[in-house]
């Protein structure tokens, strides 16, 4: 490791270090309370909560090998489901200690090292994923800004979201389309001295990702991974006995899903935590069981990626053993 990543490192780190202690501090944490809700969970409630993360994985696997399907060249080795489903897994729990597209990005394109364009279709294809959950939590942020300007309810929450998810939806085919149209007379008049923009549109285009037929069904499953989200920080909530309302929960999840993203400490450790107690806060949820939620949640969103990737690895190794048995010894003839 460079000196130069190791000291960013330990930088990045050591942020969200400090937000978390801020967040301690500004929440006035009850940490032996926090340990007793955490020692005491709900066994079904974190059932459901793991099970709903490995539903959430799942719809990034099925959104990566929608991507792979259309970028991958007739010499590129395919990814069986239950690989890329491992692979995104150790991601996600990888990311819990670099940001959390850097280790999804990094376990794909190790995954896919020895099968063909490696840096494509693993780092290339979930920035590319990742880039359709950042442009809908975008479109929920109005929502969420609306409602607490206007001190509104669950109703004006998600009335206001669906109007904008439907109106992302319609607005994704013509924009693609208006994209396609674009790069193509870009690609009429490409010379040597075109832009690092103009080349990208460029092979964007040549790549088939500029559907509307794709890119719609990556929003559909980016509209459905947000909702298992914020099923899961309900699920959450009944695990460790914190009463926080389902719809406050909704309405700070964008700002959650927005700070992971663009977070650079490892799995966005106290962005993650400060941008959940003040979202839940500002809808009126308590700021100190808001912060207790939030560094209890970070527990469980631990625990259960690791469990996850685990049983994921496990699956793998086991039909990889079962497909390929080791051949019997020959006892030689009987006497």
């Amino acid at each position: 490791m460079k000196i130069r990543t190791l000291v960013l490192t330990l930088a990045s780190l050591a942020l969200g270090v400090i937000l978390i202690a801020y967040l301690v501090v500004l929440g006035k944490i009850d940490f032996r309370d926090t340990l007793r809700k955490l020692s005491h969970l709900d066994t079904i409630s974190f059932l459901v909560f793991t099970l709903l993360m490995a539903l959430h994985i799942l719809l990034s696997t099925q959104k990566w090998n929608i991507i792979d399907g259309v970028i991958r060249r007739p010499g590129d080795l395919p990814l069986q489901r239950s690989i890329s489903f491992a692979l995104s897994s150790g991601g996600v729990a990888l990311g819990q200690f670099v940001p959390a597209a850097m280790g999804m990005a990094a376990t794909r394109t190790l995954g896919t090292f020895a099968r063909g364009r490696a840096f494509t279709r693993g780092t290339g294809a979930t920035i590319f994923e990742h880039g359709f959950d950042f442009l809908f939590v975008c479109l929920l942020i109005p929502a969420s800004v609306v409602t607490r300007l206007y001190k509104g309810g669950p109703v004006m929450w998600t009335s206001v979201a669906l109007i904008s998810t439907v109106t992302g939806l319609l607005a994704i085919g013509a924009a693609v389309r208006s994209l396609e149209r674009f790069a193509d007379w870009l690609a009429a008049r490409q010379t040597l001295h075109s832009g690092h923009l103009h080349r990208a549109l460029i092979g964007l285009r040549a790549s088939g990702l500029l559907n509307a037929k794709v890119a719609r069904k990556l929003a559909l499953l980016s509209i459905a991974r947000f909702v298992i989200l914020v099923l899961m920080a309900g699920a959450a909530t009944k695990a460790v006995g914190i009463e926080v309302p389902l719809w406050h929960l909704a309405g700070a999840m964008p700002f959650v899903v927005l700070s992971s993203i663009i977070a650079i400490s490892p799995g966005a450790l106290g962005v993650g935590e400060l941008a959940y107690a003040t979202a839940l806060s500002l809808f009126g949820t308590p700021l100190s069981a808001a912060a207790q939620f939030a560094l209890a949640n970070r527990v469980l969103v631990v625990s259960a990626s690791f469990i996850i990737a685990i049983c994921a690895a496990g699956i793998v190794f086991l039909k990889g053993t079962l497909a390929y048995p080791e051949p019997r010894q020959s006892q030689g003839p009987i006497q």
